[in-house]
């Protein structure tokens, strides 16, 4: 039995995961993906701005433009797109109270859907490239390498090939400053030239500061001139991860975002669109719902590695193992705590969007989202202290998945 979603036939097991565990799926239940909101800012600056040299854009000034459309973006000669780590849709709803400016400014925009998995280092790969994971590679927190079988962490790149061979697309940062438009990335001194940041978002002139208020400074004097500047923050995802959405802590993680968001939106020259918007939402685990395939023997027996995070784990399997013994043995173990997909479920039904060849390896034999607040762990190849967050994303829950698109112009 399949159906459809969007022009895609769904496999039975994550149609039923749609109706009985109210999982979102990528590009579906929101105006459009995460990839087309860096991309959408893109065609409003080229629209605004018409910079010389665009027309070596005309193969993706098309796409750009209908991204534009799509998330209600004005053409404008200068664009400012802040993304909130860890900010989710619901998380915000939930805690609006916290976040004035937010709550008013959201007023009728609606979210956009995360990436699978929902985590930093899939959906920044496709926010800065517009390119799904599965032309990415860039399929979870840790991932197994091609070739070598290595376990490599894509937020750290230890272990990884180098970026722009490991994710060869360019950035939608690389094209419009090749197109002549004056891009400009804000954050932490640490990123500049990371792993990461070259994987997903180079071509950016990097302007370190620490503080957000430092870096809507920064922003705001970048934009002086036409183009485009991106500003990240990650504390909210910070307090998440060691003290949950749910928390005192987290509240005023937000508000303080919250009061330097509305600062930024006073403070941009006029005729400035200002979008906000994040990589994923998140859930508050219980330790209780938590297996560890290093302690449970039913979990192990065949398998020769997990990578990926808690919530979305890649499964892959030592040479000659049954796929669908191991398969069945984690849908025994996890039962309605999981849904366990194989590769060929998780490419047919375009969890991961077309998957290229070079991608292919990257993603696990079997692929498996928690439902609920429950985790699966590997306590041989993860720290201790990714076992203590308190909360944790990854998963295909609406928590999770969707994330707000909020347009200020």
């Amino acid at each position: 039995m399949v159906t459809h979603v969007e022009g895609r036939a769904l496999p039975a097991v994550l149609e039923e995961a749609v109706e009985q565990h109210g999982f979102v799926l990528p590009g579906s239940d929101a105006r459009a993906g995460l990839g087309s909101v860096l991309v959408g800012a893109a065609g409003a600056v080229l629209t605004g701005t018409a910079p010389a040299g665009a027309t070596s854009l005309d193969a993706v000034a098309g796409a750009w433009h209908a991204a534009q459309e799509r998330l209600g973006l004005p053409a404008a000669p200068r664009v400012c797109v802040v993304l909130v780590d860890g900010l989710g849709h619901l998380n915000l709803a939930e805690r609006s109270g916290h976040a004035p400016f937010l709550r008013r400014a959201s007023a009728g925009c609606e979210p956009v859907t995360s990436t699978f998995p929902s985590t930093t280092a899939t959906a920044l790969g496709t926010f800065g490239t517009g390119v799904e994971p599965g032309g990415t590679g860039m399929l979870g927190y840790t991932v197994r390498v091609p070739g070598t079988g290595a376990l490599a962490n894509l937020v750290q790149w230890s272990g990884a090939p180098e970026p722009e061979e490991f994710q060869p697309h360019a950035s939608t940062l690389e094209l419009l400053a090749g197109a002549g438009v004056t891009v400009t990335s804000v954050g932490p001194a640490r990123f500049a030239g990371s792993g990461l940041t070259r994987a997903a978002l180079r071509g950016a002139r990097y302007v370190p500061a620490e503080s957000l208020a430092d870096r809507v400074d920064a922003a705001v004097r970048a934009l002086r001139e036409p183009g485009l500047a991106y500003l990240y923050w990650g504390d909210v995802d910070k307090v998440g991860h060691h003290q949950g959405v749910g928390s005192h802590a987290w509240g005023d993680a937000l508000a303080d975002a919250d009061s330097e968001l509305a600062r930024l939106a006073r403070s941009l020259p006029r005729g400035t669109v200002l979008v906000v918007t994040a990589d994923h939402g998140m859930v508050d685990v219980d330790p209780r719902l938590r297996w560890d395939v290093a302690t449970d023997p039913r979990l192990a027996a065949g398998v020769a590695l997990v990578a990926g995070e808690p919530r979305a784990s890649h499964v892959h399997l030592e040479t000659g193992a049954s796929l669908e013994r191991v398969r069945d043995a984690w849908r025994d173990v996890l039962g309605d705590a999981a849904v366990v997909l194989t590769r060929g479920e998780v490419v047919d039904g375009g969890l991961l969007g077309p998957v290229a060849d070079r991608v292919l390896p990257v993603v696990g034999d079997l692929m498996v989202a928690m439902t609920g607040v429950a985790t699966v762990v590997d306590t041989r190849t993860q720290t201790a202290a990714s076992l203590e967050m308190v909360g944790v994303h990854g998963s295909l829950t609406p928590q999770e998945m969707l994330v707000p698109c909020i347009v200020v112009a």
